[in-house]
């Protein structure tokens, strides 16, 4: 009989979560659809997550303290920061996906686990701020406003990729373009 591996389970029915949520949302997923890509017992996801909602919490808050460690904000390089964002959404379309579901099954209503990503974005924003103290960030549109509007800069793109290849194109020129063109809106929308 082989050793349970309790980490190796948790990692597994993590990133059959990931999948499922990103796919179906939070409404759409099923625990039994995670417990069998995960090989896992239903009951360990449960033991281990709690029920589909408390999971989907925490798959969102990991994958946004993973963005918050790849990516951090970098007002003294708003146009390598935008790059970074845009490189990171490209090579994790989950997340994006993960918080569109949010937003559609949520609202505007509290989150779960908020007060975490409060803090995140909080640091981020302190970030911003700190820029526009040393005058290298315009202090014209307030951090946090100017925080959301880089992030939809960045992230739309992505969000809307039937949008990108209609209005842009999609070949390889038409993608370098529009990154160059986030970049330079990026750029003047953070000008002193």
């Amino acid at each position: 009989m082989a050793a349970r591996d309790p980490e190796a389970t948790k990692a597994r029915i993590f990133e059959a979560a990931v999948a499922e949520f990103a796919r179906h949302g939070i409404a759409g997923a099923r625990i039994d659809r995670i417990a069998g890509e995960a090989k896992a017992n239903k009951q360990l996801i449960y033991a281990y997550f709690g029920n589909k909602a408390e999971l989907f919490a925490i798959v969102l808050e990991k994958k946004m303290l993973h963005v918050a460690e790849d990516v951090p904000v970098a007002p003294d390089d708003i146009e390598d920061w935008i790059d970074r964002v845009m490189d990171y959404h490209a090579d994790h379309p989950e997340l994006l996906r993960l918080l569109f579901w949010e937003g559609l099954e949520y609202g505007s209503a509290e989150l779960p686990l908020e007060s975490a990503r409060q803090e995140h974005y909080a640091r981020k924003v302190a970030a911003l701020k700190d820029a526009q103290d040393r005058g290298v960030v315009t202090d014209a549109i307030p951090a946090a406003d100017l925080l959301f509007l880089l992030t939809a800069l960045a992230n739309w793109t992505a969000v809307v990729p039937q949008m990108r290849r209609i209005l842009v194109g999609e070949g390889e020129p038409d993608r370098d373009r529009l990154r160059a063109s986030v970049k330079e809106a990026a750029r003047r929308l953070t000008a002193r």
